[in-house]
């Protein structure tokens, strides 16, 4: 499975960006999906994951104030991120956990896409 990225930029704070993250390749099915971020001099952490059936979960720094969602005919997910904080600048990666049709599951990362929030 590939992943691309795509979305992030500079935005001042109380601004909007959406994510986007379009997985490719053959002969796989997708499980969950999700968002991490990592800042400069932190660890990565996660923002926001969802299940093949839409069930999401959300980090409490963004809840309220990001939505993930997925296209599961597109094999794409996405990250709306409303509200943003000069807080919430990072590189934010997609992860992708996939099932090939040989039974064997898959965890793929994307390059991430680089969010900056100015004040």
């Amino acid at each position: 499975v590939q992943l691309q990225a795509s979305g992030g930029g500079l935005v001042q704070a109380g601004g909007s960006l959406r994510l986007s993250c379009a997985a490719s390749g053959s002969r796989f099915s997708i499980n969950d999906m999700g968002w991490y971020r990592q800042a400069p001099g932190l660890q990565r952490e996660l923002v926001a994951t969802i299940t093949r059936g839409a069930s999401t979960n959300y980090a409490d720094s963004v809840k309220g104030r990001f939505t993930i969602s997925r296209d599961n005919a597109k094999n794409t997910m996405y990250l709306q991120m409303n509200s943003l904080k000069p807080e919430d600048t990072a590189v934010y990666y997609c992860k992708v956990d996939s099932t090939a049709v040989n039974g064997f599951r898959y965890v793929n990362w994307g390059q991430g896409t680089l969010v900056t929030v100015s004040s």
